[in-house]
């Protein structure tokens, strides 16, 4: 057996794989090791932007600088969208796509098997990996072998039974892939077409899930809403929600990012009756641009005004302490000044909690890369906007939670980093995803309600759960 490390870039969803990875890892009887010590690393990458692939191909750097003889295996959508270019890295020993990330526990396995029977046999041969039944096995330019195709037969990882540990809120992937085709992104290609995890196996982990102890379960997707189009039955995502929160005993679900065209007046009605209960008061809606043509270029299946409309009946159901988040892309081809106000007037106009900005990233393969050939946006001007908007994002975290001081939230208590435990402190998050430091330590898995006392420098609430339940009354 080996010693193990997986580091995960990206989305939730990567990092449910990337933890899938890792428990299928342990279940063979390999351990979970520091990256400096593990016999194997599996870098989960992520690839939506050129900064994405940088920085995985720093950690195999840093891989290599650190533990030069670990055996290094790259995953994830840098792996399933450039793997020759991967394989070229020193220090790679294999490139596993998207479409064979199912296969990583036997490419690992046969990694230390193959490296044992060397050892044994006292032979100081460069190691080989063992040559697995995959159609798509290439030899990298440098020597690394390659799995991945266009297939995504051998996409999906064995789902261990998710559980609270490491992570105290696990992430549960039900949905991989998307058929949405965004001008600018790339992950119909690094990730294929929309596919449910079935009800049945999402319900089996759900029970797994509260019999283990679990409090807060977190659900996510590639386009999450999307969940179920694709199955027999043909099941919506909304009356997936309800089965979970009727049929089991979870104390609490999150959903992660679910599209604005996907927030449905069904879904939107569970919010409504279970929000602020059982039912996270939390909705990330992507959003990119507020500019009309921009959506258009973008090719976005909704429009500014019904992005709007979304967004007032959700405060609507689950009221305003409801935190709304959302992703906002800076200098897409052919933005123009105008077309950039338009996107600050309605952030502007909308109670967001948190944004996600990022400059655009062409693509190579997207419709967004030829649009950036024939007008792109000066990185002067991408640069002013990037600083303007993120003072306005900064403007609108800091009054969404100063009007928290004073009040009761439903919070879940984290594993607590050791510094911040020594100060008597510990970390939660509360049921609208605000960062929050408790006056006491608490075990991390813990349901509690906490009264906000204060907003720390870096913008961390500060609060006290020494607050009697009969006395609770709860923020709406």
């Amino acid at each position: 057996m080996a010693s193990f490390h997986v580091e995960n870039f990206g989305c939730r969803a990567a990092r449910a794989d990337g933890e899938a990875v890792s428990a299928r890892l342990r279940s063979d009887g390999h351990t979970e090791s520091p990256l400096a010590l593990a016999d194997v690393v599996v870098v989960n990458t992520c690839s939506v932007t050129a900064e994405a692939d940088r920085d995985a191909r720093t950690f195999v750097r840093k891989t290599q600088r650190l533990n030069p003889g670990a055996k290094v295996v790259v995953t994830g959508c840098y792996a399933q969208r450039a793997p020759e270019e991967i394989a070229g890295l020193a220090g790679v020993t294999a490139v596993v796509g998207n479409s064979h990330k199912g296969l990583i526990p036997e490419i690992v396995h046969g990694m230390v098997a193959f490296r044992e029977s060397r050892v044994n046999a006292h032979e100081a041969h460069e190691t080989v990996l063992p040559v697995l039944p995959a159609a798509s096995l290439m030899a990298g330019q440098a020597g690394a072998q390659i799995w991945a195709d266009d297939g995504f037969a051998h996409s999906e990882i064995e789902n261990a039974q998710v559980l609270p540990g490491a992570q105290t809120r696990p992430n549960l992937k039900i949905q991989e892939g998307c058929g949405n085709r965004c001008s600018f992104c790339i992950i119909p290609t690094t990730r294929g077409g929309s596919r449910s995890l079935s009800a049945d196996k999402v319900m089996a982990q759900a029970r797994g899930f509260v019999a283990a102890g679990g409090q807060e379960l977190v659900i996510s997707g590639i386009n999450l809403g999307r969940w179920g189009r694709d199955l027999p039955e043909n099941r919506s995502f909304a009356s997936l929600v309800r089965e979970i929160l009727e049929e089991t005993e979870l104390p609490r679900l999150r959903l992660s990012s679910v599209e604005p065209m996907d927030w449905t007046a069904e879904l939107i009605g569970l919010m409504r009756e279970f929000g602020g209960s059982r039912l996270a008061r939390h909705a990330h809606l992507p959003l990119q641009s507020g500019s009309d043509a921009v959506l258009r270029r973008m090719y976005r299946r909704y429009r500014p005004w019904h992005y709007r409309q979304k967004v007032d009946a959700l405060i609507e159901a689950a009221g305003p302490a409801m935190a709304l988040g959302a992703d906002v892309m800076i200098g897409f081809p052919g933005e123009t000044d105008a077309e950039f106000r338009e996107t600050c007037e309605l952030v502007e106009s909308l109670p967001f909690a948190y944004l996600h900005l990022f400059p655009f990233s062409p693509r190579p393969g997207t419709r967004g890369w030829e649009l950036h050939r024939e007008t792109p946006v000066p990185p002067q001007a991408v640069s002013e906007r990037m600083v303007a908007l993120k003072s306005l994002a900064d403007e609108k975290a800091r009054a969404f939670r100063a009007g928290f001081v004073g009040r009761v939230l439903p919070a879940i208590t984290l594993h607590t980093p050791v510094a911040m435990a020594a100060r008597g402190q510990t970390s939660a998050l509360t049921d609208n995803y605000l960062p929050v430091e408790i006056d006491r330590v608490l075990t991390a898995n813990r349901l509690v309600d906490i009264r906000i006392m204060a907003i720390g420098a870096a913008g961390t609430l500060l609060g006290s759960a020494d607050v009697p339940s009969a006395c609770i009354a709860v923020a709406s």
